[in-house]
């Protein structure tokens, strides 16, 4: 938006340097990108927000100028008053057809005969050539200048080159062909809004006239059409089309109908003041007008949000110097109403905002404002630092992945039909709904791995998912763990390189670790078939570990390997989490470590048979474990070779083989007679 200093002053009494205005604007919201001088003025290139139409008007930068300097705004005096003309009927009757109020809400047709069409005066040229617009003829340059001056885009038809008849509001036919003002042929469709007479198109509604109605040296009676047109239609109408006119940048911005009339006055007046002839009186349908709105301000409120007081008075007068009406509704509270050509305005912030900034910003102090912090937020986070950071200490890598996945990739993992929250308008297929578990995208992302020729991939995620409640009318979220796992690694232990293969049993020694590390004391894994368990927290299933089947592996392509993945409901678990740790001092006395060695049946678990050792073994019993496991020839079908290791210590002297062996020989009986295990 361009605007000179010169046509400011013919609003408001400036008094600071062109370079001093410029800067206030820039502070108040309305950028100033360039200052630019020539020809004896000055011109201001502003940076409009999508949001204020108004300033896309000299008027409307004027309001802004007058209220920023505490001037008062001079409108000119034909502005907004009836004509000074004389209105005379004229023989050619126009009506006017709207088929759609929601198109065209306001349509004005004002005849004016007689006019003598040349080239502009001077000073009419000179303006529009600072803003960077081509003089054509008086009648043409006086509807640029109008639209300029108020922000309202108007257009003249040569009057004589329209059918008899009236014009028509309508939207085009299909296949529909219009030579614009520029000489391009267009090919029109029912998206596009049309003025026609006699069911031709005429012109593209709130874009640009036609080429066989043009106003030039030979027009003597015109049609000055000013109306409001749908913004959202003027845009898509303008971007099929290829075109950008200063009417279409301001009606697809929305242009203000309550001041349409007066925009319209004003260019008859300088019509007939510089073209001369005669004005017959407007043809007008539809209102386009809105119920005025209200909204109340609080000084107190506005106060406490912008950190410094400002008076009263001083807010009633920046409001009603910007075109607010402010009437008092209880002691510093007011009611004001919001003017038309505010669209913007709809909440006591935005009043708030406008005070604050012709007050100015640079006169609010700086400051921190006050906050109480959330001490559970904050603790929850911790938490969730210490999962990730003790999964990446036992060697994991955190993956980020989307939260959308596309559906068919849900049905391998098995999600409950209706479960899932669908997007409507998914940007891809690999978008569609929002994932219910992490452990779809974990998968796809060991895939990803795999194509890279990656041989071990462990990875996990921290992140929400979500599903539909019971109603299914509410999407309810929940903060989820996921593991996944698959390949095999190369380590160097005592007996040498030792490939490890991952498997069910690292998801569960992973998330034993995580549930020591956060102090959860009562969980347990419980198998629900070969390859999967579930993982619980007293009787609450938190999550499962599982192998992923062939549908899952065949849908993510992954061939000849096998994919481990865990998941668990992290919310549930940091609810469980009890991290008051409590020293012990280290022993003074040496332990006595005891191993056995025994076969076992197989559907017997190794939990049931290490809590049975600690029960039976007593208090000097500090640790048991499996030291060793295995299947294989030397061991009957349906059984297993276990080895348990037993460390026994007394934190008040040096334990000897004669207390320790009664224990030993205890838990050896044990074992037999509770698990029928055969001692090797």
């Amino acid at each position: 938006m361009k605007v000179t200093y010169n046509w400011l002053k013919d609003f408001v009494d400036i008094n600071i340097t062109p370079g001093a205005l410029a800067d206030k604007l820039t502070m108040a919201g309305l950028e100033v990108v360039s200052l630019e001088q020539r020809g004896g003025d000055y011109i201001f290139e502003i940076e409009i927000t999508s949001n204020r139409p108004d300033w896309l008007s000299v008027i409307g930068v004027a309001r802004e100028v007058a209220a920023i300097t505490g001037k008062k705004l001079q409108l000119p005096k034909d502005y907004g008053r009836p004509t000074s003309h004389v209105l005379r009927p004229t023989e050619r009757a126009v009506s006017i057809l709207i088929e759609n109020k929601k198109d065209c809400p306001l349509y004005t047709a004002t005849v004016i005969t007689r006019v003598k069409v040349a080239p502009s005066p001077d000073w009419l040229k000179q303006r529009l050539e600072l803003l960077g617009c081509r003089p054509v003829n008086n009648v043409v340059d006086i509807t640029n200048y109008a639209l300029f001056e108020t922000g309202q885009p108007m257009h003249a038809f040569d009057l004589d080159k329209l059918p008899a008849g009236g014009i028509a509001v309508r939207r085009a036919n299909n296949g529909e062909k219009l030579t614009i003002l520029d000489g391009q042929e267009k090919t029109l469709d029912g998206a596009v809004l049309v003025i026609a007479a006699q069911d031709k198109a005429k012109a593209v509604a709130g874009v640009m006239g036609g080429k066989d109605t043009e106003v030039n040296g030979g027009t003597k009676n015109i049609l000055l059409e000013a109306a409001v047109f749908d913004p959202a239609l003027i845009r898509r109408s303008r971007r099929q089309l290829g075109l950008q006119t200063e009417s279409s940048y301001r009606f697809e911005r929305g242009v203000d109908a309550a001041a349409l009339d007066s925009a319209r006055r004003r260019a008859v007046e300088l019509i007939l003041g510089i073209s001369g002839g005669e004005s017959a009186p407007v043809e007008s349908r539809g209102a386009g007008f809105k119920k005025k709105k209200i909204v109340n301000l609080s000084m107190a409120h506005a106060d406490k949000v912008l950190g410094v007081s400002i008076t009263a008075a001083e807010a009633v007068k920046i409001l009603k110097m910007l075109g607010f009406g402010a009437k008092p509704r209880a002691k510093n509270n007011f009611s004001v109403e919001i003017p038309s050509f505010r669209g913007d305005v709809n909440l006591e912030a935005d009043l708030i905002e406008e005070i604050a900034r012709i007050h100015g910003y640079n006169l609010i102090p700086v400051s921190l404002p006050s906050f109480r912090p959330n001490a559970t937020a904050a603790a929850a986070a911790d938490l969730v630092w210490m999962v990730k950071n003790t999964l990446a200490g036992q060697g994991l890598n955190e993956a980020i992945t989307l939260s959308l996945i596309e559906r068919g990739l849900a049905e391998c993992f098995q999600v409950p039909a209706g479960l899932a929250v669908e997007i409507q308008n998914p940007l891809s297929r690999e978008q569609e709904i929002l994932r219910t578990a992490i452990t779809p995208s974990l998968a796809r992302c060991v895939a990803l791995n795999l194509n890279q020729k990656q041989e071990y991939v462990n990875i996990f995620e921290v992140s929400k998912v979500f599903s539909l409640s019971a109603d299914k009318n509410n999407p309810q979220e929940q903060l989820n763990l996921g593991i996944a796992l698959c390949g095999e690694r190369s380590m160097f232990l005592e007996g040498g390189l030792v490939k490890d293969k991952a498997g069910l049993p690292h998801l569960k020694g992973l998330l034993e670790r995580l549930f020591r590390k956060l102090g959860v004391k009562v969980y347990d894994f419980r198998m629900l078939g070969s390859q999967e368990a579930g993982v619980y927290i007293g009787e609450d299933k938190v999550g499962f570990i599982t192998g992923l089947g062939k549908k899952a592996l065949d849908y993510l392509d992954i061939k000849n390997k096998d994919v481990f993945v865990a998941e668990v409901c992290l919310d549930k678990i940091l609810s469980a989490a009890a991290l008051k740790i409590k020293f012990r001092p280290l022993s003074l006395y040496p332990g006595i470590k005891r191993d056995i060695s025994f076969l076992i049946r197989q559907g017997i678990t190794a939990k049931d048979v290490l809590g049975a050792v600690r029960l039976k073994a007593g208090p000097l019993l500090e640790d048991v474990r499996i030291a060793d496991y295995y299947t294989g020839k030397q061991v009957p079908v349906g059984q297993r070779s276990l080895t348990v290791s037993c460390f026994y210590r007394s934190p008040e002297r040096t334990l000897t083989d004669n207390e320790v062996n009664p224990l030993q020989d205890a838990v050896c009986a044990l074992l037999k007679e509770r698990f029928g295990a055969k001692l090797r």
